[in-house]
């Protein structure tokens, strides 16, 4: 979800400060969360500032290009390994201690799934008796 522009943030502190209206009654004038409005006064308090604050730090990925190679080869190897076994065949063979979902958002991002493909029986031929009449 993107940030609230600053004009629109502009118009809550104004409305906040002009009016003296509960940040609740503000909330519900301006269709937010009652949250958004308390951060949004305290920030503009603190700082006179309205901008939306700018995320600095991500965090960095468990699995690196080398990791990801050992499980794609993994899941050529093991192709009826669930998340929990590659889990585990990663973490001996790696060093890698990681959760089930990342191993899951790990094959998402190789485009590679575990669900099997749904073979289709192969069709019987008709049975010809021959009978000797």
């Amino acid at each position: 979800m993107k940030p609230y522009s600053p004009a629109f943030r502009r118009k809550i502190t104004k409305a906040y400060e002009d009016e003296g209206v509960s940040q609740r009654k503000l909330a519900n004038r301006f269709s937010v969360a009652p949250s958004f409005i308390q951060k949004l006064i305290k920030q503009y308090r603190e700082t006179d500032s309205v901008a939306p604050k700018v995320r600095t730090q991500q965090t960095t990925p468990k699995l690196n290009n080398e990791h990801l190679s050992i499980l794609h080869r993994l899941v050529e190897e093991h192709n009826d390994a669930t998340l929990e076994e590659l889990r585990d065949l990663l973490a001996a063979e790696a060093g890698v201690d990681v959760s089930r979902s990342t191993i899951d958002r790990a094959l998402d991002k190789l485009g590679l799934t575990l669900k099997k493909r749904r073979s289709m029986p192969t069709k019987r031929k008709a049975s010809v008796s021959c009978s000797n009449v």
